[in-house]
């Protein structure tokens, strides 16, 4: 993978490329708690396909730059910094790929600036309209979010996540995730990114930003893929075929024996599944 660095909407963006600028423009956006070198499989695969792809470090995360204040981490904020972005690499409107948070500045891009999306990925993150609704009508869902209120409190947060060497964080991703996906070598490649100065308060800041932006209910014109791990430790099943209703054009692909990490456990038919979208639309 080679690397570049923008300058946008007031910070510095870091990202990691693959394939030939003149490819195909495929922008993927990572969740909690990843970076953009969390997309290296799908990255290689689809620029040895003729791709040009785009992992971006999303702020507060990684190399790039991680402000202070808790408003400057709201989903308009996220999601103009991405669409400063895909302006910066010239290439015209893009395939965005989002998982977990990833998918929800997803879902803000393909709502504020449709100009600038081809087609639409998302994995394992439901439409704001369907959390909404789930959050209302399901407890299970209700249960499986306490992390939520939790990592909006000041302070103790990051004090529990980083304690003996990130081992909360470690533990939620092996414990959530299909055995043996994960290596040492992975996690603590992971490790590495939550001990960059100021990532892990700027990480908890996506979730302390929530209560100042709760968008008007809206619906997704473009052409969108869902692809949607069944086992999803933190999201009901139900999350999927709501989200599907809220786009016109939109498909929706269960992975049966994947969990919310299918593009890690999964990672050549997940490919698979966005270059055939990419060559049918």
């Amino acid at each position: 993978m080679d690397e570049r660095t923008d300058e946008i909407n007031g910070i510095t963006l870091h990202s990691y490329t693959s394939g030939d600028p003149g490819g195909a423009p495929v922008v993927f956006l990572h969740g909690f708690p990843e970076w953009g070198g969390a997309w290296k499989a799908q990255l290689r695969y689809l620029a040895a396909r003729g791709c040009y792809c785009v992992a971006p470090d999303q702020r507060g995360y990684g190399q790039s730059s991680k402000p202070r204040g808790i408003r400057s981490y709201t989903t308009p904020t996220l999601a103009a910094d991405i669409a400063g972005l895909i302006g910066c690499l010239g290439t015209g409107p893009v395939t965005l790929v989002g998982h977990d948070w990833g998918g929800g500045v997803a879902w803000e891009v393909a709502r504020r600036r449709p100009d600038l999306v081809r087609r639409l990925v998302i994995l394992n993150m439901p439409h704001p309209d369907a959390i909404r609704q789930v959050l209302r009508e399901n407890g299970a869902q209700r249960r499986k979010s306490w992390y939520i209120a939790f990592f909006q409190l000041p302070l103790l947060p990051e004090a529990c996540c980083s304690a003996f060497g990130y081992r909360l964080l470690r533990r939620t991703l092996q414990r959530s995730v299909r055995r043996g996906t994960f290596s040492e070598s992975d996690l603590n490649r992971y490790r590495d990114a939550w001990a960059q100065p100021g990532a892990l308060r700027g990480m908890l800041h996506w979730y302390r930003a929530l209560r100042y932006h709760r968008p008007a209910p809206f619906t997704v014109a473009l052409p969108t893929l869902l692809l949607w791990g069944r086992r999803d430790a933190f999201l009901e099943p139900a999350n999927a075929a709501l989200s599907l209703a809220r786009c016109t054009q939109g498909t929706l692909r269960y992975f049966d024996n994947a969990t919310h990490w299918l593009h890690h456990e999964e990672p050549e038919a997940v490919s698979e599944a966005i270059l055939g979208f990419i060559r049918e639309c």
